[in-house]
């Protein structure tokens, strides 16, 4: 089907074949911790060798969303945003696609709107922050709409589910209808794998990820390094690359059109592979 999203004014983005999300971490507490960057040198580095190998989009957070995470004001998650963001942006140039990763709408509209971020990741699907889904139709920016319970303090608590991809399934489409509605038409749907869901239940929803097709708009999945991978093989998120890697291809071959992800160039590979199967 292909990727076709406005990601601002002016800004048509069109792919044929799936796009990987390079995560860039402006954090310290990140699960993972080779995703960290504690000093801007260190964020450059990444966000170039990203690039490089292959990356369509950075993806850069100011607000860490592992599962009991401290909360942070919006001052200081504007402070990194605003430091990381400048610096991709002097170092590495005006042409990148940048995503910012917050639920809050003063925070995305300041990236948006100094930066020229194109798409706002929103792991709150709008709960965090009553003014959100008005702000992302006023800026024309796309939107990924992502499923969670809670929020990251609590979500672990919030997993009961009797059929758990008809109810995330039956949230984002009330969801999507609200930013319809609004005028939001570039809009990414994210199940939310690892929030407010199981190890059992990730897997459910990504065995039945064609299922979110129904919804008309491009699938993200975000399954680097989680856990649903490292406690089902006893290993670690450092650990945890091969397993990402196969639950990708498995991704790719039940819908998904961007991954988001810590590897850029396995991720690259992966979908080089699926291309070919499928074009075979």
């Amino acid at each position: 089907m292909g990727i076709m999203l406005r990601c601002g004014r002016g800004n048509l983005i069109v792919r044929e074949r799936p796009m990987v999300m390079g995560i860039v971490n402006a954090t310290p507490d990140s699960f993972y911790s080779g995703s960290r960057t504690p000093d801007l040198p260190d964020l450059i580095e990444r966000s170039r060798r990203m690039m490089e190998e292959g990356a369509d989009c950075l993806d850069v957070g100011g607000y860490s969303s592992r599962p009991g995470c401290a909360d942070i004001s919006a001052d200081v998650e504007w402070a990194r945003l605003d430091a990381s963001l400048g610096a991709i942006r002097a170092w590495i140039g005006d042409d990148v696609l940048l995503s910012v990763d917050t639920f809050r709408a003063d925070v995305a509209r300041r990236c948006v709107e100094k930066y020229g971020v194109g798409i706002i990741n929103d792991i709150s699907g709008g709960m965090g922050d009553p003014e959100m889904f008005p702000t992302v139709a006023d800026l024309k920016v796309g939107y990924v709409l992502m499923h969670m319970r809670g929020t990251p303090q609590t979500m672990t608590s919030m997993t009961e589910y009797d059929d758990v991809t008809a109810e995330v399934l039956r949230d984002l489409a009330f969801k999507l209808s609200e930013l319809r509605q609004l005028g939001v038409a570039d809009v990414i749907i994210d199940p939310g794998f690892g929030f407010a869901k199981t190890t059992e239940q990730n897997f459910r929803l990504l065995k039945e990820l064609k299922e979110f097709k129904v919804l008309g708009c491009p699938i993200l999945v975000g399954l680097s390094r989680k856990s649903m991978i490292w406690r089902s093989l006893g290993s670690t998120p450092e650990e945890s690359l091969n397993g990402t890697t196969a639950l990708n291809m498995a991704a790719l071959m039940n819908g998904a059109d961007i991954l988001r992800v810590h590897d850029a160039r396995e991720a690259k590979e992966t979908i080089s592979l699926f291309e070919s199967m499928k074009n075979a």
